[in-house]
């Protein structure tokens, strides 16, 4: 039987202005009543082709993100003034719980968001961000060094390359991420004809 959700509240959420354009967010996305025993091989990549649909139709990277046996971490940055988070990550959520249903799980009913502050989008900030995403197994003791762990990584689309693990990846992210920014429209309210 599922659970009832109609006594608990949804989460607080910041403002819709906050997920879009160009926001970047730390999504946790947790199962329902902590269940293990779905992650595998087959599901992550099911994971891996339902973020990348996610993350073209909503103009998003994500550069890393780690699925752990309760609970995931995605970080995604907004690439155009047309990105929507909020709405990203209901579209991912669908597709997620679909191919949950096959080992008879589901996501909670929302994920957990944190907006990157101006403070932690800085480079060296928001590498930490990744790191730490891509650390959690390895805080957890399921592995000894996070390179081990073979469901996490990193997709932006267009670039099938960038490896977390290889040394260049943050000049070949930023390099790439640089690349498929949409520059912010222009207002030309300010000016005023002769």
């Amino acid at each position: 039987m599922p659970p009832d959700h109609s006594q608990h509240d949804y989460l607080k959420r910041l403002p819709a202005s906050y997920y879009r354009g160009a926001a970047w967010v730390h999504w946790t996305m947790t199962i329902q009543d902590r269940s293990r025993g779905w992650l595998d091989e087959a599901m992550h990549a099911a994971v891996r082709e339902a973020l990348l649909h996610t993350l073209v139709r909503y103009k998003l990277v994500c550069p890393a993100y780690t699925l752990m046996p309760d609970h995931a971490h995605f970080l995604w940055c907004g690439c155009s003034v047309e990105s929507d988070q909020l709405k990203a990550s209901s579209f991912f959520r669908r597709m997620w719980n679909e191919h949950l249903k096959s080992v008879d799980v589901a996501l909670q009913k929302q994920g957990y968001d944190h907006v990157l502050l101006e403070k932690e989008r800085n480079p060296e900030a928001f590498e930490d961000t990744c790191v730490y995403i891509m650390r959690n197994p390895e805080d957890a003791g399921f592995i000894d060094g996070w390179r081990d762990w073979k469901f996490s990584g990193s997709i932006v689309q267009g670039y099938p390359w960038l490896d977390l693990q290889k040394d260049d990846y943050w000049e070949r992210f930023w390099e790439a991420y640089n690349s498929m920014r949409e520059p912010e429209p222009v207002s030309y309210t300010h000016l005023t004809l002769p």
